[in-house]
């Protein structure tokens, strides 16, 4: 595992009431316009903190992509708990995305684009992936120093990230900083 790359020793991390109180899952992905035949690739689906509520919204499938086989494991196991039929998990990375070009119509990417290997290939690939009129979700840190979350080096700013989702083809149609430290991004692929 590379120095970027989150930890699955620290799984908790991932899924706790401060967390759930800053970054409701299921009011952020609203502002995803699902219809309920969507495909949705969760980039990055860790133990399915977004995988499991995109789940809910759509009948279409949802993959859960992630480098790390022990999350997806959790992933699974978490799955099968809440009897969801319509997830399927994904090992590889986001700088190479193993899917077809433009064959999902939402992409999920919450708190991984700044591990990627560069960004900037991370977000090509989730552009490359997207159907035309498609949308990604980003959350990111923003680059400053906080308790908690990665390095501010590891950080990407906001105004960096907007350009690179620029470069790659989407463009950014809202924004919103749900705290100081993390910001929310929705660009639609043109």
């Amino acid at each position: 595992m590379h120095e970027r790359r989150f930890n699955p020793a620290n799984l908790e991390r991932l899924d706790n009431p401060e967390r759930r109180k800053t970054l409701p899952p299921e009011q952020i992905l609203r502002l995803l316009p699902v219809q309920p035949e969507d495909t949705i690739l969760d980039a990055g689906a860790g133990s399915g903190y977004f995988t499991i509520p995109a789940a809910r919204m759509t009948e279409g499938v949802v993959y859960a992509l992630d480098v790390e086989p022990q999350m997806l494991e959790v992933l699974k196991s978490r799955v099968e708990e809440q009897g969801l039929t319509n997830v399927e998990r994904k090992e590889g990375p986001l700088e190479a995305i193993p899917f077809a070009d433009g064959c999902v119509d939402h992409v999920i990417a919450s708190m991984v684009l700044h591990e990627a290997e560069p960004f900037t290939q991370g977000a090509a690939e989730i552009s490359r992936v997207l159907k035309p009129g498609g949308h990604l979700l980003c959350l990111e840190w923003e680059h400053k120093v906080t308790e908690s979350g990665p390095p501010p080096s590891h950080r990407i700013p906001s105004e960096q990230m907007e350009e690179a989702l620029k470069e790659a083809g989407l463009e950014v149609v809202h924004r919103e900083n749900p705290s100081d430290a993390i910001y929310l991004l929705v660009a639609r692929k043109q």
